[in-house]
């Protein structure tokens, strides 16, 4: 009697191997993309030298949510693609955005032009995690080259739904 069940296909290795080889090369090409700590620790909370953003110019969901309910201030601009935006944002948000387009940084620079340079402004996107965003680095540094000295970035490590509207932070939509 045959033990051996001819229905079930031998494994092929060599496809498993091929499929390993893939995910690993994957992971080690774009470590962004690597899994966070399960306890929520610094490394998804704390900016990627990817963007380029010191830890004095980032703000946490929970503190500007403070902010915004304390005093109003500081001026919110949206830089994400504008769908994400008529979708769900923080009330008041003005929409100067994508900031990885040349027409939402034209926009964004016509805007700033009639601004105080030390006005207190926060940019935010949240289309993706923040390691991967091509949005928020292209317009802080249009603002800051345009000489704003209190520009802050929102630091949403996962996206905007994670970061701000599953922790109840106020949203509005449309516009």
């Amino acid at each position: 009697m045959n033990t051996y069940d001819e229905r079930v296909p031998p494994r092929d290795w060599s496809s498993a191997a091929l499929i390993a080889f893939v995910v690993l090369s994957v992971a080690l090409a774009f470590p962004s993309m690597r899994a966070q700590p399960a306890n929520g620790a610094t490394a998804a909370q704390t900016p990627s030298p990817h963007q380029d953003i010191p830890d004095a110019q980032t703000i946490q969901p929970n503190e500007l949510a403070k902010e915004l309910a304390n005093n109003g201030k500081p001026t919110v601009v949206c830089v994400a693609p504008h769908f994400l935006y008529q979708g769900a944002h923080i009330p008041g948000a003005l929409f100067h955005g994508p900031g990885s387009s040349p027409e939402g940084l034209k926009d964004l620079r016509q805007w700033a032009q009639a601004k105080a340079r030390d006005a207190d402004i926060v940019i935010y996107c949240g289309c993706c995690p923040m390691a991967r965003c091509p949005n928020v680095g292209p317009a802080l540094h249009a603002l800051t080259e345009m000489g704003f000295t209190h520009v802050k970035v929102l630091w949403l490590a996962k996206d905007f739904h994670t970061d701000w509207i599953d922790k109840g932070y106020p949203t509005e939509k449309g516009q």
